[in-house]
């Protein structure tokens, strides 16, 4: 009975550790939705100019944003105010940016969020009023309208002696505030054939794809035009709908491929080492030099009976050179698995810094068979 319980339990642990070795692909599969675009399907940049009135005495500062008299004294004009000549020093008014997104099949009296940012020397959009605002696309047409009270996440205080801010006070939003004037003609029904592009190109993802999607349809309706892209050609007299076959693909599970590829933020120190990260076997020494002068001057000073002489100040200077890291050559050899590549790292007990100077150093050797990209 012993020795069946323990062969019962070396299977065991045998069972869990083929477990952890084998890769689990439904783990890393993706739905096509998440990693592919639709062609036509996307949304659209919006921008415009306008004025955000009712400030608290936190606005432009006209002298100092004579755009924003112009657009003031304009838009009086328009309202049948004469302001020509007038000489005003309105302290809540301010010039501001009007951003907004327009997606993807709005149709004519759609909401949407606006975003607004000052332009002048106004110091808080806080309490203020957007005025009616055309928003403007790519091609110089209004699609939008954008009116509405502007909320701030940030806001400024100061006294006399003292002042604080917290977030960005001259950045604002209005929720809804924009309203869909335009719609952009694009039926995709229409359509008897459609591209799909890859988030992140790469021929092995797309033919990993193409290969599902004529599984799935039992049919060669995909084909693989380039990495980033494939061409879905609806046959004539196929009973299905394009819009009926994109809903029922884009729910295909698909593991993508991706480059070996470590990426680097020197800034912040950050390293971020894909899974398909190797390097060949390769011998690392790493040790930092610091040298510190410290000065201790002294004062010298003739004797007391001493005929003549004059104090002075004589400098002192204390060199120290402290070499620190590690003594010998370390053997990394050849990684397997990220993990192997990590753990070999930490051995060496260097920081981020200084592995970023590692990483580079083998890739600079041939020894990294990965992409390292420098943010």
């Amino acid at each position: 009975m012993l020795h069946k319980s323990f062969f019962q339990k070396l299977v065991a642990i045998a069972g869990l550790s083929l477990a952890v070795m084998m890769p689990n692909e439904a783990a890393a599969s993706s739905r096509i939705k998440d990693i592919v675009s639709v062609e036509g399907i996307r949304e659209n940049q919006l921008i415009g100019y306008g004025l955000v009135v009712g400030l608290n005495g936190t606005g432009d500062t006209l002298r100092n944003t004579p755009y924003t008299e112009q657009s003031l004294t304009a838009m009086l004009e328009r309202l049948g105010v004469n302001a020509k000549g007038e000489t005003m020093r309105p302290e809540n008014v301010a010039a501001v940016m009007v951003t907004a997104t327009l997606p993807s099949f709005a149709r004519q009296g759609t909401r949407i969020d606006v975003q607004v940012s000052s332009m002048g020397d106004a110091e808080d959009l806080k309490g203020g009023t957007l005025i009616a605002t055309p928003l403007l696309g790519a091609d110089g047409e209004v699609y939008a309208v954008a009116q509405g009270s502007v909320a701030v996440a940030g806001f400024s205080a100061q006294g006399e002696a003292a002042s604080i801010v917290q977030g960005v006070p001259t950045n604002g939003r209005v929720a809804n505030g924009g309203i869909v004037e335009r719609e952009i003609p694009f039926e995709l029904s229409d359509l008897t054939a459609v591209k799909l592009s890859l988030h992140n190109p790469d021929l092995t993802t797309a033919q990993r794809i193409t290969q599902a999607i004529n599984t799935h349809l039992k049919t060669n309706m995909a084909r693989l035009l380039d990495p980033a892209t494939i061409q879905l050609d609806r046959p004539i007299g196929y009973e299905m709908a394009l819009v009926d076959i994109l809903t029922t693909i884009e729910q295909i599970a698909v593991t993508p491929d991706q480059k070996a590829r470590v990426i680097i933020d020197e800034r912040t120190g950050i390293i971020v080492m894909g899974s398909e990260v190797r390097i060949n076997s390769v011998a690392i020494a790493q040790g930092n030099l610091t040298i510190s002068i410290s000065e201790q001057p002294q004062v010298s000073q003739p004797g007391a009976f001493a005929q003549g002489g004059q104090t002075q100040v004589v400098p002192r200077s204390t060199v120290n050179v402290e070499e620190t890291g590690t003594e010998k050559l370390t053997v990394l050899p050849p990684s397997v698995t990220l993990q192997d590549l990590v753990d070999g790292l930490n051995a060496l007990g260097v920081g981020p810094r200084d592995m970023i100077s590692i990483l580079q150093a083998i890739k600079a050797s041939g020894a990294m068979q990965a992409e390292i990209q420098v943010m």
